[in-house]
């Protein structure tokens, strides 16, 4: 099953990464070290170490992942798959936070077209005619052709220059429900209580008839008076939150496990 992947990743990667993370906080100055070269490191390191499990049990379980990581006045995220970030900026502009990895893009194809394999089209672009994501963690069988990989897209964010208001990080089930600036609107009008907005997209997209699984959580920053701020927990760096697509229906039983929010302080 395709969630034995999700769970794995969900289990094993966050506490690794802020193992690593508050290590290289003590060295920062002298490290050659950065936050995306040990993002990108562990996400390629917790593949392999997966492919090897699954690959013994012939499982050929795969998920996305998402990780946004906030440090002093920097976001950034990392992204392996077609699960997205979105940032609603003061203006309540979205902002993309990544890039969607589908088989139907130039460099994708490119890449997936000189490791031997190719793209159909069956209801949607995928892989072999198997997989709709040129990348993700896990999916040993495709692994094995290199048509999938798990490199990461990493991309760093200014927040003083934008400014944010609140974020999302969620799962293609919402994406192909609604557009970016659909979702940003949505969130915007129930800021107030975002694990409500976070919950209620998730429904409104279960409604659209999205027939995927639905994952969604909304980020809100906040301003604090305290000065050099810019985090949520007891010490930089702090990760808004990390997840990997769960692959599953959760909202048929309307238990609502698959929305989540949260805030995050941030200088005024």
């Amino acid at each position: 099953m395709a969630g034995a992947a999700a769970e794995y990743v969900k289990t094993h990667l966050p506490e690794l990464l802020k193992q690593h993370l508050q290590a290289y906080e003590k060295e920062k100055e002298n490290s050659v070290l950065s936050y995306p070269s040990i993002l990108e490191q562990h996400i390629l390191s917790i593949d392999k170490e997966m492919l090897e499990k699954l690959s013994a049990s012939y499982d050929e379980a795969g998920t996305t992942c998402l990780i946004a990581l906030l440090s002093d006045k920097e976001l950034t995220v990392a992204n392996v798959g077609d699960s997205r970030g979105v940032l609603c900026d003061k203006d309540g502009n979205a902002i993309p936070l990544s890039h969607d990895h589908k088989p139907y893009q130039l460099k994708e194809r490119k890449r997936i077209k000189r490791a031997g394999g190719f793209i159909s089209f069956n209801g949607s672009w995928r892989v072999q005619g198997i997989l709709a994501m040129s990348r993700s963690l896990g999916d040993y069988p495709l692994k094995n052709l290199n048509v999938i990989i798990p490199d990461p897209d990493i991309l760093a964010f200014d927040l003083d220059k934008l400014q944010p208001e609140f974020m999302i990080l969620a799962s293609d089930g919402l994406w192909d429900a609604f557009s970016n600036e659909e979702a940003v609107r949505f969130i915007k009008e129930r800021l107030d209580e975002p694990h409500f907005g976070a919950k209620s997209i998730v429904l409104q997209s279960f409604y659209r008839g999205c027939p995927d699984n639905i994952t969604v959580m909304v980020v809100k920053f906040k301003s604090s008076n305290k000065a050099g701020e810019t985090r949520l927990g007891p010490s930089p760096p702090a990760f808004p939150e990390s997840f990997a697509g769960t692959q599953r229906k959760k909202i048929e039983s309307g238990n609502g496990e698959d929305s989540e929010s949260g805030e995050l302080e941030q200088d005024s």
